[in-house]
């Protein structure tokens, strides 16, 4: 599997963030991480759709239904939870641990979630994090379908030394969109809120071309 070091990641800690975990919203019409363009993508495209279990459908544009509409602006293949069932949840398990992950998460609802483990999901003590839809800062959990303000690509940056090596999406009703799942190892260290706005140029003077959706 490819890795990738972002060295010396200068991320603010105004950003949404909880004990071991910072969270950061891409910008509108950015489908893929701007982290780096070697991460490990899972996007659901001709059967790639890595270690996944549970309750789940991959559907192909434009054919899934008002419940798991696809998620804003993409146009290919894309993972909706839970699928038969209105409430359930689908876990994708990784090769070894990372301490990145992000995904392009459509429609957001508060009532989406993800939690990251390091070890086996039904025990309690491997929980590293999870968050929910009305966690994300800067996103409004309101399901709309259409709006950037509730579909964007959102990076998770695990610190403190947590990792994680499997994840589950779950979604107390209809449903839980996403696509263009990454992951990776990056080298992230926590400095002043100003630091985000350098960070920010940074990325864009490195010009990381958006991958198609």
């Amino acid at each position: 599997m490819k890795k990738v070091v972002l060295a010396s990641a200068l991320l603010a800690a105004s950003v949404s963030a909880q004990a071991g975990l910072i969270t950061t919203v891409e910008a509108e019409n950015q489908f893929v991480s701007t982290v780096s363009d070697s991460l490990d993508i899972i996007d659901f495209d001709e059967g790639n759709v890595g270690n996944i279990s549970g309750d789940y459908t991959v559907y192909s544009t434009p054919s899934g239904t008002n419940q798991s509409a696809p998620p804003f602006g993409i146009t290919s293949e894309y993972l909706s939870v839970p699928n038969p069932n209105q409430n359930g949840s689908a876990t994708i398990l990784l090769d070894e641990t990372y301490n990145f992950f992000g995904l392009f998460w459509g429609s957001v609802d508060d009532y989406n979630s993800i939690t990251f483990y390091n070890g086996d999901v039904s025990d309690d003590n491997n929980i590293v994090a999870s968050i929910s839809g009305d966690q994300i800062d800067d996103l409004l959990a309101d399901g709309n379908q259409v709006s950037w303000t509730s579909n964007r690509f959102v990076n998770f940056f695990f610190t403190d030394g947590d990792v994680f090596d499997r994840y589950v999406l779950t979604s107390n009703g209809y449903a839980f969109e996403s696509d263009n799942h990454s992951y990776g190892n990056v080298s992230v260290s926590v400095s002043e809120p100003a630091t985000l706005a350098l960070f920010g140029l940074g990325l864009a003077a490195l010009g990381f071309a958006r991958r198609k959706a």
